[in-house]
């Protein structure tokens, strides 16, 4: 149980009403029992407080919680933000036991620092590196080096030559440090003549047999960043493939080799990127954006969903479409796709008319 002066604290929020009343859990407000804290943070929310049975609940600037009637409220500057605060704030954890478990398989020559804690047949590697006080759930694999406080969930698969900072979180199933998609014919192959003739010409020469490139250049990422379940993050060929700090990864995301991200980015689910892009500060990629290889997406770049980045972005460019443009353009390019069809009947009658002009003309 918390009370609303407890919650109201930890959000940096202000109380009116009964802050000794006790709450158990935060709720929809049309779902809320007596017991819970209903998240009532815009006025659309009122008539479901009316629903509910809340008693307490975060509302907006301005709200009259006794017209709601509700026995104590908390008001917040950005309600969003305290929604961040709120669910760190009761959050319960990842379930992972303090200590090493014993069915874990622990190289001697792994370093484990103080305070970590290691789940069931998880495997540390020789050149492991555990920061302090990270958590490593089970059936996860680490070869390379976490930073302190890292939260490493089920089935995770850290490959050597990877190196985190703090505060990493990597949701279940991620893959950081698998090799890169890279390959190579012993003779110019038809992707290289396709390439080169931008579609004019096609077809290899020769031997045509791919050969792997090796991986052989690691992953960097920096402090507090967070991978989503089942992303995928390539080894750098040569240099390591980049994740600058604070940058949020979506599930199903997909970074190639040699990728450089920079920091606070966001990179929503089924985002594509690949080998060799560099993708600027602060970008944000809507979910199924595609980014080509070899170029470069600006610092601020924001791109709508399903966008497909063919070119170079230029910074501050809000982008949508493929090939992606400015938003506003592609907008007008949608609205004459919607006209085409009355266009189109336009001109056929016009085409009918001068073809068959009427008795008379």
């Amino acid at each position: 149980m918390h009370t609303v002066a407890s919650i109201a604290k930890a959000l940096g929020g202000r109380v009116e009403g009964n802050d000794a009343l006790a709450v158990l859990a935060p709720a929809e407000p049309s779902e809320a029992g007596a017991d819970d804290l209903a998240l009532a943070m815009s006025p659309k929310f009122a008539e479901g407080l009316r629903e509910g049975a809340a008693r307490a609940a975060i509302l907006w600037d301005g709200a009259d919680w006794r017209a709601l009637g509700l026995e104590a409220a908390i008001f917040v500057p950005r309600p969003r933000y305290a929604l961040a605060r709120l669910t760190a704030h009761l959050d319960p954890g990842a379930g992972i036991a303090p200590g090493v478990h014993p069915s874990a398989v622990i190289d001697p020559a792994a370093e484990i620092g103080a305070g970590a804690s290691i789940g069931p047949l998880a495997v540390i590697g020789p050149e492991a590196r555990i920061g302090p006080n990270a958590r490593i759930g089970a059936h996860a694999s680490v070869m390379g080096a976490l930073g302190a406080g890292a939260l490493i969930r089920e089935g995770v698969r850290i490959a050597r030559g990877v190196r985190v900072g703090d505060g990493f979180i990597a949701q279940p199933g991620a893959v950081i440090g698998g090799d890169g998609f890279s390959y190579v014919t012993p003779e110019r192959s038809g992707v290289e003549a396709a390439r080169a003739s931008l579609g004019g010409e096609g077809g290899g020469q020769g031997d045509a047999a791919w050969t792997r490139i090796h991986s052989i250049g690691g992953v960097l990422i920096g402090d507090d960043v967070e991978i989503g379940a089942n992303a995928t993050l390539d080894a750098g060929t040569i240099r390591p493939t980049r994740v600058g700090s604070r940058t949020k990864i979506d599930s199903l995301v997909q970074i190639g080799h040699n990728v450089v991200v920079g920091e606070d980015c966001l990179l929503c689910g089924l985002v594509g990127i690949a080998g060799s892009a560099r993708i600027g500060d602060r970008v944000v990629l809507g979910g199924k954006v595609g980014v080509s290889d070899n170029i470069t997406v600006g610092d601020d770049v924001v791109a709508g969903g399903g966008t497909n980045i063919y070119t170079n972005a230029p910074a501050g460019r809000v982008l949508l479409g493929s090939p992606a443009t400015k938003m506003e353009t592609q907008i007008e390019i949608q609205k004459a796709w919607r006209r085409l069809p009355r266009l189109f009947r336009d001109v056929q009658a016009l085409k009918s008319r001068l073809q068959s002009p009427p008795e008379g003309e």
